[in-house]
C-alpha cells in the first residue's frame, strides 16, 4: 500500500469519524438549506471550504502559521453557530447571487479555521516524514472525499424529506440548523469553561 493511499485513508477516516462530529456538524449546517438539485451550488460551497482548510492545514503543518489550539477549538463551533443562525434568519427559498457569493466567502474563511483544527492531528501523524507535500495532499484529498460523502448523504436525506415525505423545506432547514445551533452552543460553552 502506497504512502499516498495511507494518508488519503487517514484524511477520509478523520472526517467520517464520529469523534470529528464538530466538522461533520458544520458540513450538515452548511448544506442544510440545499436539496440534491442544488448540487452545483453546494459543490462550489464545499470547494471554497476546502480551499480554506487546505491553506491553513498546509501553513500550520509546515509551521508557518501557529494559533493557540484552545482558540481554534472554540472558533470551530462558533462557525457552526454563525452558519446555523444565518440559515434560520434566511427565509427566502432562493438566494440572491450576492448572498451566494457571501456564503462562498464565509465558507472559505470558516475553512481556514477548520484547517487549523485538522492541523494538530496531521502534525502528529507526519512525525518524521521526509517530504510533507505528498502526505499533505493525500490527507486533504481524503478529507475532501469524506466531505463529499457527507454532503451527498445530507442532500439525499433533505431531498427525500422535502420531496417524498413532504416536509416543508423551511421546516427541514430549521431542524438541521436548530440541531447545529444547539450543539454548537454546548460545544462553545464546554470549550470556553
Amino acid at each position: 500500500m502506497s504512502l499516498f493511499y495511507v494518508y488519503m485513508q487517514l484524511g477520509f477516516g478523520h472526517i467520517i469519524d464520529y469523534q470529528a462530529f464538530d466538522h461533520i456538524l458544520f458540513i450538515i449546517t452548511l448544506t442544510a438549506v440545499y436539496l440534491l438539485a442544488d448540487w452545483k451550488k453546494v459543490l462550489i460551497l464545499v470547494t471554497a471550504f476546502t480551499i480554506g482548510h487546505t491553506a491553513t492545514l498546509a501553513l500550520s503543518t509546515l509551521n508557518i502559521v501557529s494559533i493557540d489550539s484552545e482558540l481554534v477549538e472554540f472558533l470551530i463551533p462558533l462557525t457552526i453557530f454563525i452558519t446555523a443562525i444565518a440559515n434560520i434568519f434566511e427565509k427566502k427559498a432562493d438566494f440572491s447571487s450576492q448572498l451566494h457569493n457571501f456564503k462562498y466567502l464565509t465558507a472559505l474563511i470558516f475553512g481556514l479555521i477548520h484547517g487549523l483544527g485538522f492541523s494538530n492531528y496531521l502534525k502528529s501523524l507526519l512525525g518524521m516524514e521526509q517530504s510533507l507535500v505528498k502526505p499533505l495532499l493525500a490527507f486533504n484529498l481524503g478529507l475532501e472525499i469524506g466531505q463529499i460523502v457527507i454532503v451527498l448523504i445530507i442532500l439525499v436525506a433533505s431531498s427525500i424529506a422535502v420531496k417524498l415525505i413532504h416536509i416543508k423545506k423551511r421546516e427541514w432547514t430549521l431542524v438541521l440548523s436548530g440541531a447545529g445551533l444547539g450543539v454548537s452552543i454546548m460545544l462553545m460553552l464546554e470549550r470556553l469553561f
